[in-house]
Parts: C-alpha cells; sequence; structure tokens
C-alpha cells in the first residue's frame, strides 16, 4: 500500500508553486515560472523520496498556461533535462505520481469551445507525464462532468468525446465519482463502457450515494476489478469532512482514528490511497506512521522535533504531556501520538501561548541577531501583545533569523507555516 498527498508540500523549502496573470504571460515569464516551478517540484519529489511517500499527485500548474494559445512555449523540449533528473528519481524510488485536472476540464459540455479546451489540457496532462518517462501506471484522473438537464445525454456525450480523445491519453485516463452528479455506480457503468478503470472517492461517496444499496467495501471492491496490470494497483481517494464547513469541505488533518477505522475495514490492503486534505504531506506521514507496525521511537522523535514549538504555541500543558509520552523509549502508539497532535491542532489561539513558544525560540537565535533584528523581535513581540498584527508577522521574523543562522531544527519546524 503506498498513502500520498496532492500537489502542494508543507514545511519544506524551496518547494512553493508560482504563478502568473494571463495579462503577464510573457514567453519570458512562462519559461521563468515554468523553471521555478520544476524546481519546486523536484524539492518535493526530493522530500518525498527521503519521507518513503510512495503516491503524489502534481499540481497541474506547473507550466503556466500549458493548454493556452498564450502559451508557445516547447517546454517539454526547453526543460528536457529537468523532466528526466526528475522523472529517474521518481522511477527510481518506486514512487506513482497522478495529476487531476481542475473543474473547468469539462468533456461532457454541450459547448464545443469548452470540450476542445479539455481535449487540450488532457493532452497537456499526458505531455507532461510523457516528459517524466512515467508509465501508464501513473494517470491522469477526471470527472464526468455536468448533466445538464439531460443526463442520460451527459453521459453519452462523454462516451462519445472520450474517443476524440488520443491513445495516449486514454491508456492514462481514470474517471471519478463526484459529490454531486455522478454515483459511484454511475461511473462504474461508463468505466464499463469505455474501458477505464475508477477511482472511488470515498467523501464523494458518502455525500452522492448510489441508488442500488451495497456497504461501501463492495463498491471498493468493484471499482478495484476496473484495473487491469497495466493500470498498476487499485487507487481510491479518501478525506474527511471538515466540521461546520460547506459539504464537501476537506477537513484540516486527517484525523487518526477515524482513518484507521476506515484502514482496518479495506478488504485489500494493497490499494493505494490518496489523501485529499488541508494539512497535506502532514497527514500522508501521520497515516503511514500509523499504520506501520515497525515503527521505532527515532521516528516519532523525528516527528515531535517538527511539531514541538507548533504544540507550544497552542497549549505548555499539552507540549509537556508530549514530552512525558516521548521519555519511555518503548514507542508508544503512533495513533495516540497524534491525537495529541490533533488536539493542539483544534484549539483555538492563544496569545499567552504564542507568546511562551516565540520567546522559547528567541532563546536560540538572539545571541547572533543584530541589534536591527532584536529590536524587530522586540515591536513586534509588543505589536502582537497589544493585538495590531497577527502572530504569523512574528513566527516571520523568527524564521528568517533561523534562515540566517542555518539552525536546520528551527527552519524544518511547523511553528512557521501558518498550519500544522
Amino acid at each position: 500500500m503506498a498513502i500520498g498527498y496532492a500537489c502542494i508540500t508543507i514545511g519544506v523549502q524551496n518547494a512553493k508553486l508560482s504563478r502568473c496573470l494571463i495579462k503577464n504571460a510573457t514567453d519570458d515569464n512562462i519559461r521563468k515560472i515554468a523553471a521555478l516551478n520544476l524546481s519546486a517540484l523536484e524539492a518535493m519529489v526530493d522530500y518525498n523520496i527521503k519521507k518513503e511517500i510512495k503516491l503524489f499527485r502534481i499540481s497541474s500548474d506547473i507550466i503556466p498556461f500549458a493548454s493556452h494559445p498564450v502559451n508557445t512555449l516547447r517546454w517539454a523540449d526547453e526543460f528536457k533535462d529537468v523532466f528526466t533528473r526528475i522523472g529517474q528519481k521518481i522511477l527510481e524510488a518506486s514512487m506513482r505520481v497522478s495529476m487531476h485536472p481542475g473543474q473547468y476540464t469539462v468533456l461532457n459540455s454541450p459547448d464545443p469551445r469548452v470540450v476542445r479546451n479539455a481535449i487540450e489540457d488532457l493532452k497537456y496532462h499526458a505531455a507532461f507525464l510523457d516528459a517524466l518517462g512515467v508509465d501508464r501506471t501513473n494517470k491522469i484522473i477526471l470527472h464526468i462532468g455536468g448533466v445538464y438537464r439531460d443526463k442520460h445525454k451527459a453521459i453519452q456525450t462523454f462516451i462519445e468525446n472520450y474517443h476524440q480523445l488520443s491513445e495516449d491519453v486514454k491508456s492514462r485516463l481514470v474517471i471519478e465519482n463526484d459529490d454531486k452528479n455522478y454515483t459511484v455506480q454511475d461511473t462504474l457503468e461508463i468505466s464499463k463502457i469505455i474501458g477505464i478503470p475508477v477511482v472511488l472517492d470515498n467523501l464523494h461517496h458518502e455525500l452522492n450515494p448510489p441508488n442500488k444499496n451495497l456497504p461501501e467495501f463492495e463498491w471498493i471492491q468493484l471499482c478495484g476489478n476496473t484495473f487491469d496490470k497495466q493500470d498498476g494497483k487499485q487507487k481510491i481517494h479518501y478525506s474527511q469532512q471538515r466540521t461546520g464547513d460547506v459539504r464537501g469541505a476537506h477537513s484540516e488533518t486527517i484525523y487518526i482514528g477515524e482513518f484507521l477505522q476506515f484502514y482496518n475495514r479495506l478488504p485489500d490492503k494493497e490499494i493505494d490511497i490518496m489523501l485529499e486534505v488541508k494539512d497535506k504531506n502532514l497527514s500522508a506521514v501521520k497515516c503511514i506512521n500509523s499504520i506501520n507496525k515497525d515503527l521505532c521511537i527515532r521516528e516519532l522523535e523525528e516527528e515531535w522535533a517538527r511539531y514541538k514549538y507548533f504544540v507550544l504555541s497552542r497549549s505548555a500543558k499539552l507540549y509537556n504531556e508530549m514530552r512525558e509520552l516521548l521519555k519511555e523509549k518503548q514507542a508508544p502508539k503512533a495513533e495516540v501520538f497524534y491525537q495529541k497532535i490533533e488536539q493542539a491542532i483544534l484549539l483555538p489561539e492563544d496569545q499567552g501561548a504564542e507568546v511562551n513558544a516565540a520567546q522559547h525560540v528567541w532563546g536560540y537565535v538572539k545571541k547572533e541577531c543584530s541589534s536591527i533584528e532584536k529590536r524587530r523581535f522586540e515591536k513586534l513581540l509588543e505589536d502582537y501583545m497589544e493585538g495590531t498584527v497577527k502572530s504569523q508577522l512574528l513566527k516571520n521574523h523568527l524564521f528568517r533569523c533561523a534562515q540566517k543562522q542555518g539552525i536546520e531544527y528551527l527552519i524544518n519546524s511547523l511553528l512557521y507555516w501558518g498550519q500544522a
């Protein structure tokens, strides 16, 4: 089993993606941003290799406006060496990657212009994966689209337009149920006709169940039957509903107790699971560690080193409880460890705890700071305590000081990244 995440890597330096507006989309700007984004992608891949994350969804936005006429670059040729290098890393790590076109890539639209744009966008995604040199187990995930007042006709339109796609695109395409229009039963019926795999999304399935009343895990098995050898292992999408938000909004983190209940009921433990969640790689590592029966204390200590100042910024009590938990050299259950982290995530911002954490970190950097940096810290701390600036400005200053001094364990702390 591989557990992965989508598009953005949190808490990793040089992994931020850049974008541009179409009015600024000159060849030079597109070339510059594509180069920056490919460098960021490589940083994400390097991180995934280090953390043994074997499943990753690549953002569709690496090459700006790739399927739009404004982009006239032969990007696959210009960046051939970079694609080859990144692709080689992916292959050597046995990592499986995918891409997921956005909401405007609609193959069953009644508007021919929208369909033409969708076909061009799917060509781009296939060309991107081809440029990496990855095989056909690395997929493009697509929703069916709208119903346009006639669901039967909309399905027929999807099937007809599917046959317009190149074989290269078809061989990579996977369809997914959604939370409004097409149930997993609908996608399976389409799959029977066109012969491509189906990815089940558990939250979409919960919000938009089929008329046919089968247990969720039977639907998962039926979707598994759509994957042939050349498609690779079955893959599913897993997410949790964010409490108090609109239907289908993904949770801030994958709550480990709920995930383990789902995982333990899976009929096939070799299924690949793509997490869709706000904290991205953090939840992926959490879930990987929590199902690892051979997890050692060192791995949880490494996790704690990244989380500890974030936890301190929320609650000194929880911080001390975590330290006690890790004192015993026999590894505690990962589930217990992460549930305490989740308690911290759910806590509202506490000014006293934020100040305590900031002063704690400041104690490690202040000796090497300039007088200007010291005055800046004191002013930001005072302004935060008076409520005139947000805590993130204070954290940003501490991060820059840690960066300047090269203090790796502080640089890698999740305190600074606006979320944990």
